[in-house]
Protein backbone atom coordinates (compact mmCIF):
# COMPACT_ATOMS: atom_id res chain seq x y z
CA UNK A 1 0.00 0.00 0.00
CA UNK A 2 1.20 3.50 -0.81
CA UNK A 3 -0.21 6.99 -0.86
CA UNK A 4 -1.86 9.38 -0.56
CA UNK A 5 -1.16 10.84 -3.96
CA UNK A 6 -2.18 13.86 -5.98
CA UNK A 7 -4.51 13.15 -8.90
CA UNK A 8 -4.14 14.18 -12.52
CA UNK A 9 -7.09 13.69 -14.84
CA UNK A 10 -7.09 13.16 -18.61
CA UNK A 11 -9.96 12.86 -21.09
CA UNK A 12 -9.80 10.78 -24.26
CA UNK A 13 -12.37 10.06 -26.96
CA UNK A 14 -11.94 7.14 -29.35
CA UNK A 15 -13.91 6.83 -32.58
CA UNK A 16 -15.37 4.04 -34.70
CA UNK A 17 -12.99 1.20 -35.53
CA UNK A 18 -10.32 2.12 -32.98
CA UNK A 19 -9.08 -0.60 -30.61
CA UNK A 20 -9.80 0.51 -27.06
CA UNK A 21 -7.09 -1.48 -25.28
CA UNK A 22 -4.18 -0.70 -27.62
CA UNK A 23 -5.27 2.96 -27.83
CA UNK A 24 -5.16 3.22 -24.03
CA UNK A 25 -1.70 1.61 -23.85
CA UNK A 26 -0.44 4.03 -26.53
CA UNK A 27 -1.97 7.00 -24.67
CA UNK A 28 -0.27 5.97 -21.42
CA UNK A 29 3.08 5.52 -23.15
CA UNK A 30 2.90 8.88 -24.97
CA UNK A 31 1.96 10.73 -21.77
CA UNK A 32 4.57 8.73 -19.76
CA UNK A 33 2.01 7.98 -17.06
CA UNK A 34 3.39 5.95 -14.13
CA UNK A 35 0.23 5.06 -12.16
CA UNK A 36 -2.75 5.39 -14.53
CA UNK A 37 -6.22 3.95 -14.05
CA UNK A 38 -9.69 4.21 -15.56
CA UNK A 39 -12.05 6.58 -13.76
CA UNK A 40 -14.97 6.07 -16.12
CA UNK A 41 -15.86 5.09 -19.66
CA UNK A 42 -19.03 5.18 -21.73
CA UNK A 43 -19.51 4.13 -25.30
CA UNK A 44 -19.99 1.04 -27.40
CA UNK A 45 -18.00 -1.73 -29.08
CA UNK A 46 -18.61 -3.90 -32.13
CA UNK A 47 -16.22 -6.64 -30.97
CA UNK A 48 -14.70 -7.80 -27.70
CA UNK A 49 -12.51 -10.63 -26.45
CA UNK A 50 -12.96 -11.46 -22.77
CA UNK A 51 -11.57 -14.00 -20.33
CA UNK A 52 -14.30 -15.13 -17.99
CA UNK A 53 -13.98 -15.62 -14.22
CA UNK A 54 -12.43 -18.51 -12.32
CA UNK A 55 -9.10 -18.56 -14.16
CA UNK A 56 -5.97 -20.05 -12.63
CA UNK A 57 -2.38 -19.98 -13.90
CA UNK A 58 -2.70 -23.51 -15.27
CA UNK A 59 -6.24 -23.04 -16.59
CA UNK A 60 -6.79 -19.57 -18.02
CA UNK A 61 -10.46 -20.51 -18.36
CA UNK A 62 -12.85 -19.67 -21.11
CA UNK A 63 -12.03 -16.96 -23.63
CA UNK A 64 -15.04 -15.62 -25.52
CA UNK A 65 -15.09 -13.61 -28.74
CA UNK A 66 -18.07 -11.33 -29.14
CA UNK A 67 -18.99 -9.79 -32.46
CA UNK A 68 -22.09 -7.65 -31.99
CA UNK A 69 -22.98 -4.10 -30.99
CA UNK A 70 -22.58 -3.80 -27.23
CA UNK A 71 -22.83 -0.87 -24.82
CA UNK A 72 -19.94 -0.35 -22.40
CA UNK A 73 -21.67 -0.30 -19.01
CA UNK A 74 -18.46 -0.35 -17.01
CA UNK A 75 -14.71 -0.35 -17.60
CA UNK A 76 -12.35 -0.45 -14.62
CA UNK A 77 -8.72 -1.23 -13.97
CA UNK A 78 -5.11 -0.15 -14.04
CA UNK A 79 -3.25 0.87 -17.18
CA UNK A 80 0.41 0.18 -16.61
CA UNK A 81 2.31 -1.56 -19.44
CA UNK A 82 0.46 -4.82 -18.71
CA UNK A 83 -2.99 -3.23 -18.40
CA UNK A 84 -5.47 -5.05 -16.17
CA UNK A 85 -8.97 -4.08 -17.25
CA UNK A 86 -12.38 -5.58 -16.58
CA UNK A 87 -15.33 -4.64 -18.73
CA UNK A 88 -19.08 -5.12 -18.48
CA UNK A 89 -21.03 -4.99 -21.75
CA UNK A 90 -24.77 -4.94 -22.45
CA UNK A 91 -26.43 -6.35 -25.57
CA UNK A 92 -29.52 -5.06 -27.44
CA UNK A 93 -31.78 -6.69 -24.84
CA UNK A 94 -29.89 -5.24 -21.89
CA UNK A 95 -28.31 -8.56 -20.91
CA UNK A 96 -24.80 -8.11 -19.57
CA UNK A 97 -21.58 -10.04 -19.74
CA UNK A 98 -18.31 -9.09 -18.16
CA UNK A 99 -14.77 -10.28 -17.75
CA UNK A 100 -11.09 -9.55 -18.14
CA UNK A 101 -10.52 -7.47 -21.30
CA UNK A 102 -8.09 -9.58 -23.31
CA UNK A 103 -8.23 -7.41 -26.42
CA UNK A 104 -10.06 -6.76 -29.65
CA UNK A 105 -12.32 -4.13 -28.07
CA UNK A 106 -13.26 -2.40 -31.32
CA UNK A 107 -15.12 0.87 -30.80
CA UNK A 108 -18.51 0.95 -32.53
CA UNK A 109 -19.65 4.58 -32.18
CA UNK A 110 -17.53 6.17 -29.46
CA UNK A 111 -15.58 5.48 -26.29
CA UNK A 112 -15.41 8.46 -23.93
CA UNK A 113 -12.79 7.85 -21.28
CA UNK A 114 -11.69 9.70 -18.17
CA UNK A 115 -8.27 8.49 -17.06
CA UNK A 116 -6.67 9.26 -13.72
CA UNK A 117 -3.06 9.14 -12.64
CA UNK A 118 -1.87 8.93 -9.07
CA UNK A 119 0.98 11.42 -9.51
CA UNK A 120 3.17 10.23 -6.61
CA UNK A 121 2.86 6.50 -7.31
CA UNK A 122 4.12 3.98 -9.83
CA UNK A 123 2.33 0.81 -10.97
CA UNK A 124 4.27 -2.21 -12.19
CA UNK A 125 3.52 -5.93 -12.31
CA UNK A 126 5.45 -8.91 -10.99
CA UNK A 127 4.68 -12.60 -11.10
CA UNK A 128 2.97 -13.69 -7.89
CA UNK A 129 3.73 -17.33 -7.05
CA UNK A 130 0.52 -17.52 -5.01
CA UNK A 131 -1.76 -16.68 -7.96
CA UNK A 132 0.39 -17.61 -10.95
CA UNK A 133 -0.34 -14.22 -12.54
CA UNK A 134 1.59 -10.96 -12.81
CA UNK A 135 0.03 -8.88 -10.04
CA UNK A 136 0.06 -5.16 -9.28
CA UNK A 137 3.04 -3.69 -7.42
CA UNK A 138 2.46 -0.18 -6.05
CA UNK A 139 5.46 1.95 -5.24
CA UNK A 140 6.33 5.54 -4.42
CA UNK A 141 9.31 6.35 -6.62
CA UNK A 142 11.89 8.62 -5.04
CA UNK A 143 12.03 12.08 -6.54
CA UNK A 144 15.22 12.95 -8.38
CA UNK A 145 16.78 16.34 -7.82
Amino acid sequence: MAGPSALSVYALRLGPGEDLLSSLVTFVEKKKLKAPFIITCVGSVAKATLRLANATASNTNEIIHLSERLEIVSLVGTLNKEAHLHVCLADKDGKTIGGHAVGNLEVFTTAELIIGEASNLQFTREMDERTGFPELIISSPSKQA
